[in-house]
Parts: C-alpha cells; structure tokens; sequence
C-alpha cells in the first residue's frame, strides 16, 4: 500500500487483549503481529484491546522512531489501551487526550448507557512533517453488547468531531457492521468510509474471523473513516503465518493524502 511520498499509510487494529490460552496464546501471536506490522509500517497505527504488557510489545518490536500514545480505560496502565502508533519521522503530535464514552466523559473509567465495559476515546492531534498539515486521528472500541451505548458512543464522536475544523482519520472496532447498523449511519453523515472511498486493494472480508475461516464480502466491523482527506487505496490484509493469524481480527488500512 505504498503510493507516492505525499499519502500517509493508516492502520487500524484490534489485537485481542494478551492471554495464555492456547492454541492462540499472545506469546505465539506477537511474532505473527511483529512480522506483518514491519512489512507494514503504517506511519498511524490505532490498536483496540492491547493490554499495557502487549503495548509495550508492540513499542519493543517497531523501529526506535515510533512512538505511542494511550492510556488504560480504567485509568493509568489499568486494563484495555486505545493506544495510537505513530512514525516520529513522519508525524509530531501537538496535542493529546482521552474522552469516556458515558455522561461524563471526563470521569476516568465512567461508564454509561448500557455498556457492561468501559469504552473510551484516544485522540491526537499531529502535524505531517511532509507536507506541514495538522489533522486529527481518533481511535475508539465501541461496545460489543449494547447497541444502544453503540448509538450514544457514535453521537458523542461526531458532537466532537463536528467542532473540529482540521481534517479528520478515525480508527476503530465499532462492533457494527458497514453499511448496515445505526451506528455507521450516524457516524458516515459527516465521515467517508475509506473502504468505500478509495480503490480497494484486497477482497473484501468480515474483519472479526475468531481464528476461523475468513468470510467472503462478511460483516466489517472495523473501520477507518475520514473527513477532508482523499482515499487513494483501502485494504483487509489477510496476513497469517503457518496457520496463525496475529489477531482474531483482521486489521484494515487505507493510504491517505491531503
């Protein structure tokens, strides 16, 4: 997915929080996740799920000049990151904070409308050493349970997004299939789905597999969205190793310009 000097490569990517449990134990998958990040090197990375051990992984195994960005939805190091990678050649970030998705998206760990889990918002705002532009990258885990909170999550985003005036790249497991859920409704009136924006490089494929056979044109759930940027190639890699896949989710990418 590599384009001209300009396009800026995104990723966005539920790693399955770490575990022992075999057969797809973390300590078997971080090779397969290491592998396919460096053929990769996205100059933004949003992951969902990773753990703080996993993230610091993910940090040891990427190049020096990468840095990341998070914090644990219970606070601190505590439970799942929303964490954001990002290429330091490439990018600077600016400014940097966490919202919850609840009625008081200030309260660390504050839960609302339905959801069992805590959900939250990871956002920074970088400027391209390249090109000298300021945009916006969101990465987000909507709730896998109540639809409801997947409704109120997606309203709180775009209330946010819609007082931003720089463009836009939101990452995300949004727990909702494309093109078919109130979510994505609420969510594509003011963003572009980038897999349906620009010339799609891979077949299509549901991007939560669960370590079993893919599914042809199945439910993505995974999303990048943008505003005020041109999508010039979008991706579901399909990566895997001697059988193991480094994630029971399939990460999705998009090459960018502004």
């Amino acid at each position: 997915m590599l384009g001209r000097v300009s396009t800026l490569s995104v990723m966005s990517f539920n790693l399955r929080y770490a575990s022992d449990v075999e057969p797809n134990s973390w300590a078997v998958r971080r090779p397969v996740m290491a592998k396919l990040l460096m053929s990769e090197l996205p100059a933004v990375l949003g992951t969902q799920e990773g753990l703080y051990g996993q993230v610091l992984d993910i940090a040891h195994d990427l190049p020096d000049h990468y840095d990341w960005i998070g914090l644990g939805r219970a606070g601190g190091s505590h439970d799942e990151f929303m964490a954001i990678f990002f290429d330091t050649l490439r990018l600077e970030p600016l400014e940097f904070d966490h919202h919850w998705l609840s009625a008081t998206p200030n309260v660390v760990g504050s839960r609302s409308w339905g959801n069992i889990a805590i959900r939250m918002v990871t956002w920074i705002r970088f400027a391209d050493r390249v090109t000298g532009k300021q945009f916006v990258v969101v990465n987000t885990h909507f709730d896998n349970e109540s639809e409801n909170s997947r409704v109120r999550s997606a309203e709180y985003v775009c209330d946010r997004l819609r007082a931003q005036a720089l463009p836009i790249v939101l990452t995300g497991d949004f727990n909702a299939a494309a093109t078919a859920s109130p979510t994505y409704e609420i969510l594509t009136s003011g963003l572009t789905d980038s897999w349906l924006a620009g010339p799609q490089t891979t077949p299509a494929y549901g991007t939560f597999h669960g370590y079993g056979p893919l599914v042809p044109n199945g439910p993505r759930i995974d999303w990048i969205l943008t505003r005020g940027v041109t999508v010039e190639a979008a991706a579901i890699n399909t990566y895997r190793r001697d059988g193991q896949y480094p994630s029971d989710h399939l990460p999705v990418q998009a090459s960018i310009r502004f």
